[in-house]
């Protein structure tokens, strides 16, 4: 069988490494690539694929228009209005979902076990969506959304304020808007994260950085042992061992797939320091 993870660019997925390691711990011949592919290049290449195919992962630019592409939607993913896995049955799409909402839950209560009533969020895309219904699945009542361009965020704002427990949302400019909560999340790439945003982050409890590359964000880098740290390997881990169990129908050898994401990160890293 086959599958694959789809973006542009796609060529710094971690994903490869994680699902290749799941299929060689429990002895399955299956094959995961990584497909570059645009946006407009989505639908003729999901129609065009054969009976081999199983799953597809999703990156960006892709989550919101992979909706469209499947006969049935799970309600997460229809609630994030964004799905990062497509499953396949004889090279049809037969579901979207998103298990980067359920990822994200599970990211942070791996290392927080505190409450979450309120919380920011970085950022304006699919993955602010995610992550902020995530922060409301952890019992947040109030999200705010800190956006580089706040005109650009309403799709994500709208995904949240729809979350059931009907949270509060506001999305305010990245530049000079508070933190608040405690948790905040960072979707933004570490080149935004200057100095000033990093010190308004200072007081939050909880770090959640859900870039894994380049590592560590200085975000990241800015927390000591006295706050909580949840990275993007933890958030690619959680959500591609939910995609490993629907692609596959078996259950994830999680300590292998993210020991695979690590070495290849350090991999990655020695070879950026050898250059």
């Amino acid at each position: 069988m086959r599958c694959a993870v789809l973006g542009d660019p796609i060529a710094h997925s971690l994903s490869p490494a994680l699902h290749r390691a799941g299929y060689a711990a429990l002895g399955l011949d299956w094959r995961y690539d990584a497909v570059r592919v645009s946006e407009d290049g989505l639908d003729d290449l999901v129609l065009g694929l054969g009976p081999e195919w199983r799953g597809l992962s999703l990156t960006m630019p892709l989550k919101r228009r992979a909706l469209g592409l499947a006969s049935k939607v799970t309600d997460r993913a229809r609630l994030a209005g964004a799905a990062n896995t497509l499953v396949l049955d004889d090279g049809v799409v037969v579901l979207a979902d998103n298990t980067d909402l359920p990822g994200a839950v599970a990211a942070v209560r791996e290392r927080y076990d505190g409450p979450v009533t309120t919380g920011t969020v970085l950022g304006g895309g699919a993955t602010a969506a995610s992550t902020g219904l995530a922060l409301c699945e952890l019992g947040a009542t109030s999200v705010r959304l800190l956006a580089r361009v706040p005109e650009r965020a309403g799709d994500a704002a709208a995904a949240i304020a729809a979350h059931p427990a009907g949270p509060h949302v506001e999305v305010l400019p990245l530049v000079g808007g508070a933190v608040i909560g405690e948790v905040v999340v960072s979707t933004v790439p570490a080149a935004a994260q200057d100095a000033g945003l990093v010190a308004r982050c200072a007081a939050t409890p909880v770090v959640f950085e859900a870039l894994y590359e380049p590592w560590p964000t200085p975000l990241a880098a800015s927390v000591g042992t006295d706050r909580v740290l949840v990275g993007g390997l933890d958030l690619l881990v959680h959500q591609a061992v939910l995609q490993f169990g629907l692609f596959t129908g078996q259950d994830p050898p999680v300590a292998v797939m993210r020991a695979a994401g690590a070495r290849e990160l350090e991999s990655r890293a020695a070879a950026g320091g050898a250059g």
